[in-house]
């Protein structure tokens, strides 16, 4: 069942198609900085941020299939950054830890991404800041709940 195009849901389309553009470097393979990609960034940060991680709490962190999990933290353990260690609770499940490397990239990009969010919260105009905020966060989790049941948003996960 399709529903009549309106002029909200074509502003909704061309807001959501402005994200994806402007997002474009989380959503690519390739390194975007200090040689790691978005998505290799988001596992050192939640690594980081817990000082280890099961591997099995990334699905629902990064949004993937298990075996994308897999393919996206080997390439931080080739480079030093990651270590995966045997379960202490279950030998069949792993934990992530970073490396002193791994927690200067991490740091690294941090910074570069504080600068860089913070360049754009002083290009929202006064006044505007905490609004625009809420405003995305809302959008954000009606996107979330309308793809649960969407065939098209949900065949990746």
């Amino acid at each position: 069942m399709t529903m009549p195009k309106n002029d909200t849901s074509d502003n909704l389309l061309e807001v959501f198609m402005g994200m994806v553009q402007v997002t474009r470097c989380c959503r690519q393979d390739a390194a975007f900085c200090e040689g790691v990609t978005f998505h290799q960034f988001m596992i050192l940060d939640a690594v980081a941020k817990r000082n280890e991680l099961p591997m099995s709490d990334l699905h629902e962190i990064l949004g993937v299939k298990k075996s994308t999990t897999t393919r996206l933290i080997n390439p931080l353990i080739q480079k030093g950054l990651l270590k995966r260690n045997k379960s202490v609770h279950d030998s069949r499940a792993a934990t992530l830890f970073l490396t002193p490397e791994g927690e200067e990239i991490q740091q690294k990009v941090s910074l570069c991404l504080a600068d860089f969010f913070q360049k754009v919260i002083c290009s929202i105009p006064d006044g505007k800041k905490e609004e625009v905020m809420e405003a995305i966060q809302i959008l954000i989790a009606a996107i979330k709940n309308t793809a649960v049941g969407c065939g098209c948003c949900s065949r990746g996960k």
